[in-house]
Order: structure tokens, then C-alpha cells, then sequence
């Protein structure tokens, strides 16, 4: 075991010193003044300085565009905000545009009907569990509000108080099963009545429902209050028919209605408390 040690001792020593001979030649014949040791460590080393160059270069360059991109990002920082602000622009715009809108309507409806005393209020939450939508108000009984009044948002129904409370109120939209109102078409003076349904609500729709199916009314009528209950006057306009369906339960049609108002949209509206019966 001993001899087999040895000599692989040997042949590794051999092999090192020929490696050295053939770098003292050629460093020789390029009769450059190196020495033989030091040629062929560099010869060897060639590949490794040849990388860390590289690395050292590409630090370099990251470095030189990183403080060059500075000045770049500092701009879109800027253009960033500037971004925002006009984006904060925009919905306010947008926000005093709706509210115009709305009071236009609202005196529209006023000035045709002078008997009728308003309270305005501002939404102050929603239910985002209830697919139809009620939401809460910032009035109560303080401001002449009861359960059973119409809510409105301009000229449009969108649903009346379910429960009134001192400072607040909470609104069942006309998107709500429980929601009922007696209901006409303008054109045909067709009467029945308007309720949703889960499905409907979905959609953010609801229904004028037991119609015949020989009804006139079509795509795009208006549905307004028929005002036959002594909560509820007439003429107030609940939306436009998209479609005629037919009942699975019975022999009945009903009509598909989207409401004048979009609900989700809406941030404030009025009570309508009280009008000549």
C-alpha cells in the first residue's frame, strides 16, 4: 500500500513539473520576462479574470444608469401625481355634474308639484350581503320621515323607508320582493304593479309583473306610479321596460324594467314626507 502511495506521489509530482517546463517554453519562445511559474498561472487564471472583469464592468454600467435613472424616476414620481390629482379632478367633476343632474330633475319635479314636501338626505352606508341593495340615510323621524315614504333620487323612484329611526332611515329598494307599488305604462295607461326578485336584482332590475299576454306594452315604455295607495302618489317614474317575459308559474307575461336611477351609483336623494292625497 505503501508503494502505491508513493508512487502516486510521484507521477503527480512529475506532472506538475512537466506543467511548469512547458510554461517556461513557451514563455521562452514569446521571449517575453516572465517566469515559467508565472506564465502558466496566468495561463490557467486567463478564464477567471476574464469573468470578474466582466462582473466588475457590469457593476459599473448598472451603476452609471442607476444614477442616471434617477433623475427619470424623480419625473414620473412627478407625472404620477400629477396623474392623481387630475384623476381627484375628474370625479369631482363628475360627483358636481350627477348632483346638478340631480337637483335639476328634483326641481323639475317640485316646481309640477308644489304640494309636495321633500326631506334630502346623504347615504351614510349600504348592506354589501343584500343583493337588493338597501341602504341607509342620514334622516330619521326628526326630519318628518316614516316608514312607507317614496325615496327618490330627481324624478325617479328607487324605493321607499322600511324603518325609521330618529336620525336615520333605512331604504328597501324597488329591487326588493317586499317592495309593492302599484304601477302604470304611460302610452296604454296599462295597469299592475312593480316587486323584484333575486334574479332581477342580480342585474340591478326588477319587474311590473301579472301583465296579459296580449299587453301593449313594449321595449322602452315608461313605468311610472299608478298612485293608487295613499303612500305613494302618482306620476313618479320608476324606469323603462327592456323585455316582455312570460311567467313559468302561470299563464301571466310580466315586463323587465330598469329602474331610472342606478342604486349603486347613487350618494344622496329626498324623502318625499308628505303630499295632497
Amino acid at each position: 500500500m505503501k508503494d502505491i502511495f508513493k508512487s502516486s506521489r510521484f507521477k503527480l509530482i512529475t506532472s506538475i513539473l512537466a506543467f511548469l517546463l512547458v510554461g517556461a517554453l513557451i514563455a521562452a519562445a514569446n521571449g517575453r520576462g516572465e517566469t515559467a511559474q508565472s506564465a502558466v498561472i496566468g495561463t490557467v487564471f486567463a478564464p477567471c479574470h476574464y469573468v470578474a472583469q466582466k462582473i466588475s464592468n457590469t457593476f459599473s454600467r448598472i451603476s452609471k444608469n442607476a444614477s442616471g435613472n434617477a433623475a427619470y424616476e424623480k419625473e414620473i414620481a412627478s407625472l404620477n401625481e400629477e396623474i392623481g390629482d387630475l384623476r381627484s379632478q375628474l370625479a369631482d367633476y363628475e360627483n358636481l355634474k350627477n348632483q346638478n343632474e340631480l337637483y335639476k330633475d328634483f326641481l323639475e319635479l317640485k316646481e309640477e308639484n308644489k304640494n309636495f314636501t321633500f326631506a334630502e338626505a346623504s347615504v351614510t352606508g349600504r348592506d354589501s350581503a343584500d343583493i337588493y341593495k338597501s341602504f341607509t340615510i342620514s334622516k330619521g323621524m326628526m326630519s318628518g320621515i316614516k316608514k312607507g315614504n317614496a325615496v327618490l333620487y330627481g324624478k325617479y323612484i328607487i324605493g321607499v323607508i322600511d324603518k325609521a329611526y330618529p336620525d336615520y332611515s333605512v331604504v328597501k329598494t324597488v329591487l326588493d320582493p317586499d317592495f309593492n307599488v302599484s304601477a302604470y305604462e304611460i302610452l296604454s295607461n296599462e295597469i299592475s304593479f312593480v316587486t323584484g326578485n333575486a334574479r332581477l336584482a342580480k342585474e340591478g332590475k326588477c319587474k311590473m309583473a301579472n301583465l296579459s299576454t296580449s299587453t301593449e306594452i313594449s321595449y322602452g315604455s315608461i313605468i311610472c306610479t299608478a298612485g293608487i295607495s295613499t303612500s305613494i302618489p302618482k306620476g313618479l317614474i320608476i324606469g323603462t321596460v327592456d323585455e316582455i317575459a312570460d311567467e313559468t308559474t302561470d299563464i301571466s307575461s310580466y315586463a323587465v324594467i330598469t329602474p331610472g336611477a342606478d342604486i349603486d351609483d347613487i350618494t344622496s336623494c329626498f324623502v318625499l314626507t308628505d303630499f295632497d292625497k
